[in-house]
């Protein structure tokens, strides 16, 4: 979908989350990046944020407040993210079993999980997702704890590979295959 602000694509995952509910789409993915967003979860863990809310609009950030799961984090351009509006029940899968399929997905792709997990599961359905590192600017997780967790840094693609990477659509065309050969859907998904 390309780059789309952050709240338009809450819009759109809640919409879909209910069209999914209401069996009026099958299981859909979407793909897309966002201009620099923080997000923080349920948790409400704001604390993790380190600097002023005013410092973020000059660096020309948003800061939301989400219903998903997990601590802060970023979202920005030169990252892949998936956002899987599916239902758990009908692929026969738990929460946990799904947090585990998300991170395959990275590790799949990367051999290491470069990127973060939020979910949100509501009535068995799943929105928000994963997003994965290719090469944004990292100098934006400094401003934050990343998921909570204070002695790890915050990595990408582009710093582990250490070779040219082919263009950032085959990455998430790369990542989208991976999900899905993770048997994360039903066999009719629709890719957005």
């Amino acid at each position: 979908m390309g780059t789309v602000n952050y709240l338009e694509a809450l819009k759109l995952q809640e919409k879909l989350t209910y069209d999914r509910k209401a069996l009026k789409i099958t299981d859909t993915l979407l793909s897309l990046q966002h201009p620099p967003t923080y997000t923080v979860g349920k948790r409400e863990t704001v604390h993790n944020l380190l600097i002023p809310d005013s410092e973020l609009k000059s660096m020309g950030a948003e800061l939301h407040y989400t219903q998903r799961g997990g601590d802060i984090t970023f979202h920005g351009p030169h990252q892949a993210i998936l956002y899987p509006i599916v239902s758990l029940r009908d692929i026969g899968l738990g929460a946990r079993m799904y947090v585990e399929k998300l991170e395959l997905t990275m590790i799949e792709l990367a051999f290491i999980k470069i990127g973060t997990i939020g979910v949100k599961i509501s009535s068995g359905i799943t929105s928000h997702g994963l997003v994965f590192n290719m090469d944004p600017d990292l100098n934006y997780f400094k401003h934050i704890v990343p998921c909570g967790i204070v002695d790890k840094g915050v990595t990408s693609l582009k710093n582990e590979a250490g070779v040219k990477l082919p263009a950032e659509e085959v990455i998430q065309e790369q990542l989208i295959a991976c999900f899905l050969n993770n048997e994360m859907t039903s066999c009719c998904v629709e890719n957005r």
